[in-house]
């Protein structure tokens, strides 16, 4: 627990909404030690009745001004949580707790929050003793979200003991707070730690290419060799000498990913383990709460959808290092997100905003909906980066008819994850049983078939690739960068 004199809470502080007062082991147990035992003796014995009822009432009378006086434990404490709380999936964060402690004595309470299913703690309840004479406090309280998505916290609860310990006096707070769980890139950013870096001749650095590009630069004079194409002839006319104009590669070309958000998407492609701490409910916050030894596992499938979201952030910090800009699009039947291609950091979060409730529907995509949406909105020739799944053979022959016309105005790339099971017959090991014997043929046909969607798309000049789950973040970036490299945009 920190406590914190100079920085006062602001005034939008949570009090308390509901009060009530329970029970605690220590009534029961001089219930069971002063009440049962005398009422017996008292109704045995008469003359140690007058004795029995004193004790007897004495103790209720004891527990009732304690409950009287109990009342007033939690005035004057509030209790803040931010507005929002930014996290990403699978990464221990913790939410900061202010506690306001108007009357600045020492008090023992007992902190819950009421965190969502999708956000787990290994604390279940926080025990927390603010200082004397501090009015401020303020302890971080651990989690890990477990799911992608807009998640809030609507309340908050404390108890407080009595001063003798007969009774706890419990208290609801509203406290809302937004907690906003983006995709983890922290993995697929390790993959490609060298792309990133800025030291020597290693990273992804921004760099004059060789080559003639499209962007005009300037204007110089006629040199032996140049081409007549390149003489700039209303400039020849004024200077009366030969001008030749000079080109330079396209520093801020659009780079666009388009990923489908329909039922192709919401395939399952592995469960991830982990393993969670877990920590004793009496775990004190006052210093710093401590882990008691043991785990238990947890588990969550990761979706296709999951897979494209994250390398579509990755691309779009690839965009940003090379001084390109990033749009983004998604879709299902109907074009769900536009931003158009823009760069900094401003955008990019942008972008993170719209991606990071986005869930799969399980509705069939409309392919002709999204290619007449581009070719509205999208005049100038971009990099179109697909991210879609194309196992239907219908959805796939619609695809093409419309990358048809799409590549004729942008270069566009395809890619798709590979299917399980989608491998040339004799790839894998040895058949065992008849069953595997159909699966592998099964597995072979439809590789079969998007080999052949592969040749078709690239007779219209589209590239489509089918990539491993491990190397989509990886093969995107460096599909991008294979564009830059040969000024194919």
């Amino acid at each position: 627990m920190n406590s914190d004199r100079l920085n006062p809470m602001p005034t939008r502080h949570r009090s308390l909404v509901a009060l009530r007062i329970v029970p605690q082991s220590r009534l029961l147990f001089w219930f069971g030690v002063v009440v049962l035992p005398y009422s017996v003796l008292g109704a045995l014995y008469p003359e140690a009745f007058l004795f029995s009822a004193a004790l007897i009432a004495g103790l209720i009378t004891l527990a009732l001004l304690d409950a009287a006086l109990a009342q007033g434990n939690l005035d004057g404490i509030r209790l803040e949580l931010p507005e929002v709380v930014r996290a990403s999936k699978d990464r221990p964060t913790s939410i900061p707790v202010k506690l306001q402690n108007e009357r600045q004595r020492a008090r023992r309470l007992r902190l819950g929050l009421g965190l969502p299913r999708e956000i787990r703690s290994p604390n279940e309840e926080l025990q927390v003793l603010l200082p004397q004479g501090a009015e401020f406090s303020r302890l971080d309280w651990p989690c890990e979200p477990l799911r992608r998505g807009n998640y809030r916290v609507a309340k908050a609860y404390l108890e407080t003991p009595s001063r003798l310990g007969f009774w706890a006096l419990r208290g609801t707070v509203s406290a809302p707070c937004e907690i906003r769980v983006y995709p983890n890139l922290l993995m697929e950013r390790k993959k490609l730690a060298a792309l990133f870096l800025h030291r020597g001749a290693f990273g992804l650095h921004a760099q004059r290419q060789v080559g003639k590009g499209r962007d005009f630069e300037k204007l110089r004079d006629y040199i032996s060799g140049d081409g007549y194409d390149e003489i700039h002839w209303k400039a020849t006319a004024k200077r009366g000498r030969p001008v030749t104009k000079v080109f330079q590669i396209e520093r801020t070309q659009e780079v666009y990913a388009v990923i489908d958000a329909s039922r192709l998407s919401a395939r399952n492609l592995c469960v991830v383990r982990r393993a969670w701490p877990v920590v004793g409910r009496d775990a004190a916050a006052a210093v710093s709460p401590e882990v008691e030894p043991g785990t238990t596992d947890g588990a969550e499938a990761t979706t296709v959808l999951e897979r494209f979201l994250t390398s579509a952030l990755l691309l779009g910090q690839a965009a940003e290092h090379q001084g390109d800009f990033f749009g983004l699009i998604t879709f299902t039947d109907r074009v769900q997100t536009f931003l158009r291609a823009k760069n900094g950091q401003a955008h990019y979060s942008a972008c993170r905003d719209a991606l990071y409730t986005l869930e799969p529907q399980t509705i069939t995509p409309d392919f002709d909906e999204i290619s007449a949406f581009i070719r509205t909105r999208l005049r100038r020739r971009a990099l179109l980066i697909f991210l879609t799944s194309l196992e239907d053979p219908v959805l796939a022959e619609n695809f093409v008819r419309n990358m048809s016309l799409l590549a004729g105005q942008h270069l566009v790339l395809v890619n798709m994850l590979k299917p399980p099971g989608a491998d040339p017959l004799f790839a894998g090991l040895g058949v065992e049983s008849l069953d595997d014997l159909y699966q592998r043929l099964g597995g072979h046909l439809q590789w079969h078939g998007l080999r052949e969607l592969e040749k078709v798309l690239q007779r219209r000049g589209v590239r489509f690739s089918l990539l491993e789950n491990e190397r989509l973040a990886s093969e995107l970036v460096s599909q991008y960068l294979g564009v830059k490299q040969r000024q194919l945009l």
